[in-house]
């Protein structure tokens, strides 16, 4: 699975407070499940909650939640297209610890393609039974940015979080 250490790189750049200390930040695979047709390929698509718990968090909600759904828009875009999926697909609890911190934890429901084919020569036989996995990229769409881009975050003129998006290649 990619996408959990992708949000984490992301988040963790983009959110000061999280650059300064990454370790606030921990995240869980839950109800992972496996989805695998009867095809010619093994081919399959992991299904699962991720779940980011912020731990004793000062900043601004906003800091997290705004870099979160930007990477979202590109990695799991079909959470913003589908309307079930829109009112079920993310979800989060805070724990405020005092005035000042709390603790928040956000689940989102994500999915990963992953492709599975034969080696170059599977009647030979040192590539026999050989595989080659590969994780599918998300499908560009409508009204994605595909250049690359600076983002900046701001609250009541205060800066909460800045990243940089990468060009995307398709």
């Amino acid at each position: 699975m990619l996408k959990p250490h992708s949000l984490r790189a992301h988040l963790t750049d983009a959110t000061p407070e999280l650059k300064r200390d990454p370790d606030k930040l921990t995240i869980f695979v839950t109800n992972g499940r496996i989805v695998a047709a009867a095809a010619a390929s093994l081919s399959f698509v992991y299904r699962y909650t991720l779940k980011l718990v912020v731990l004793d968090y000062s900043s601004h909600a906003d800091a997290i939640f705004v870099p979160m759904l930007a990477w979202l828009r590109t990695n799991q875009v079909e959470i913003f297209e589908n309307p079930d999926l829109r009112e079920k697909s993310i979800r989060f609890e805070a724990e405020y610890l005092n005035k000042e911190t709390m603790d928040l934890s956000i689940e989102l429901d994500l999915t990963e393609r992953v492709i599975v084919k034969p080696g170059p020569d599977p009647t030979s036989k040192e590539t026999a039974k050989r595989y080659d996995v590969t994780h599918a990229v998300e499908p560009p769409h409508v009204g994605i940015v595909q250049e690359a881009q600076h983002v900046e975050v701001y609250f009541e003129g205060e800066q909460l979080a800045s990243w940089d998006f990468p060009a995307t290649e398709f």
